[in-house]
């Protein structure tokens, strides 16, 4: 008697679970195709938008095209569970209590988000300027949802959240088409200085990269312990600058040299006394 109860009731439960696998299989089946060929849309329409938006604001894309990526995602999420039976209200109610327990965990994430959007819309700088900030100077490669890329001149790769660089001082180099050079060349106190000063015009009217508007400044900018400190100011195009600098130290050395001005090394004078 009792094993035809026992046979009975598996018999029960082996109906009752061919009548979930009935109920659902088609839903988690039809659940499962929408993620995969929901998630293929998704990743089609983010690249195409990233390929169109790149060649008009390489800026914005990857910060626009991260999100909208992360947004249909979860919305893709919301409607696959909602075809299992997941009621939707409860589903998003979970998913909002999770997203506020994650914001708490993730201040410095929000920060650095709250950071990228105010980069995109006050834009400070863009794709492709070079910054110095954080204690580095590169070029920006990318602005991401929630950090900035930036490639340095010795070819190092440095990723800096974007709260930091919008709550922080940052200096964009690239902003202006042109930029003055500053250098200061020393000379001795015997040499003449108006001669001086005629070399250092010479060498900038020679030199086609120098700018005419704004005039150079030549001039007298210290008197120092050792040397009469000649301040040379010159506009050149921004690309220029570092170029320009390296090549007048040397002209100017060797002008220098070839027309017998001297460059001091530092030097004190001492003078003794006798004690009587």
């Amino acid at each position: 008697m009792e094993d035809i109860i026992n046979n009975g009731q598996a018999s029960e439960w082996i109906d009752q679970g061919i009548a979930l696998v009935m109920a659902y299989a088609p839903k988690v089946v039809l659940a499962i195709i929408t993620l995969i060929v929901g998630l293929w849309l998704i990743n089609r329409f983010v690249g195409v938008l990233d390929n169109k938006l790149g060649k008009k604001d390489p800026t914005l894309n990857k910060f626009l095209c991260g999100l909208i990526s992360a947004v249909l995602k979860i919305m893709l999420l919301i409607s696959a569970a909602s075809m299992i039976g997941i009621a939707t209200t409860s589903f998003i109610a979970v998913i909002g209590a999770a997203g506020l327990a994650i914001g708490l965990a993730l201040q410095g994430s929000l920060a650095n988000f709250a950071g990228g959007v105010l980069i995109l819309i006050f834009k400070p700088f863009k794709v492709g300027d070079t910054i110095e900030a954080q204690g580095y100077l590169g070029a920006v490669a990318e602005i991401q949802i929630l950090y900035t890329v930036v490639n340095t001149f010795d070819n190092r790769r440095i990723v800096i959240p974007n709260g930091s660089l919008s709550n922080a001082t940052l200096v964009n180099v690239s902003i202006y088409d042109k930029r003055r050079c500053d250098m200061t060349f020393g000379i001795h106190y015997d040499d003449d200085i108006d001669k001086a000063k005629a070399i250092l015009q010479r060498l900038f009217d020679e030199d086609e990269r120098s700018l005419k508007d704004p005039a150079p400044r030549i001039c007298v900018g210290a008197l120092g312990d050792s040397s009469v400190d000649l301040m040379f100011r010159a506009w050149v195009a921004t690309d220029d600058l570092w170029p320009y600098y390296w090549d007048m130290q040397e002209k100017v050395k060797k002008a220098f040299d070839a027309e017998g001005i001297t460059i001091p090394f530092p030097q004190r004078d001492v003078h003794m006394y006798k004690a009587e």
